[in-house]
């Protein structure tokens, strides 16, 4: 298949909201899980945490790594791996059997394909697709695809878990978060994405300028202390909310 040099910033703004729609939106509803599994498999709830855990972390301390890692061999080959790690973690922590395994799968596999698929590397192709008077639009409508999901993916696993039991709705996850590889195949193109005007950097110069920069650091900690209220209540709320009978 002959590449084309260069995709339209509509086509990498439609495929990369959808992405992150489907990528941001799976791990959203894997606090639905925690009570079936943990009853299953005769786990407490820390064993299940504690993958959940693992992976917020691993997906927080990959995502740099993995951003300058899109800059040196393209955003679309990173989000295919990622997929592939995605879809396959999702599938071994259906299948596991005991908290080692299910820290492996759900905590490794599962953060670095979220690491792969979400803002790092979607945001860093957007920037440099579109001109810099565009960017804060089209990196809000971006936030929202990914907002989005975890709106409307939530009901749609808990559906599966209520009609298929939470094996096979694992299973159905990782078939959905499939849809990101024909979606990532979608933005491959020939050549580097152009930059707009901004100079090329090096990884150690795009470091040395980004930690220079007080306002990134306060807003890397901001989003450290969102996800980590935000995973501790998605995590342990529905297990609550299904213990109180509702």
């Amino acid at each position: 298949m002959k590449l084309p040099a260069a995709r339209s910033p509509a086509t990498i703004l439609i495929c990369g909201g959808l992405i992150l729609t489907i990528a941001m939106g799976t791990r959203a509803g894997f606090g639905l899980f925690l009570r079936p599994m943990t009853l299953e498999h005769d786990w407490s709830r820390e064993t299940f945490s504690f993958a959940l855990a693992l992976q917020n972390l691993t997906l927080g301390l990959s995502s740099p790594l993995i951003g300058l890692l899109a800059d040196r061999i393209g955003a679309a080959r990173v989000m295919l791996s990622g997929a592939l790690l995605y879809v396959f973690g999702l599938c071994l922590m259906a299948h596991a059997q005991s908290g080692l395994e299910l820290d492996v799968a759900t905590g490794v596999f599962v953060g670095l394909g979220q690491a792969c698929t979400t803002y790092s590397v979607v945001f860093g192709m957007l920037g440099r697709s579109f001109p810099a008077e565009r960017r804060s639009l089209i990196l809000g409508v971006a936030s929202a695809a990914g907002s989005f999901g975890q709106f409307a993916m939530l009901p749609y696993s808990n559906a599966l878990i209520s009609r298929f039991g939470w094996f096979d709705a694992l299973l159905i996850l990782a078939a959905t978060t499939a849809l990101i590889v024909p979606l990532s195949l979608m933005l491959f193109q020939r050549g580097p994405a152009a930059l707009h005007g901004r100079p090329a950097q090096s990884s150690v110069e795009a470091l040395r300028e980004a930690f220079s920069q007080r306002s990134y650091i306060l807003l890397s900690l901001g989003y450290c202390v969102c996800g980590f209220q935000l995973a501790f209540i998605t995590v342990h709320f529905p297990a609550y909310v299904a213990d109180l009978g509702f």
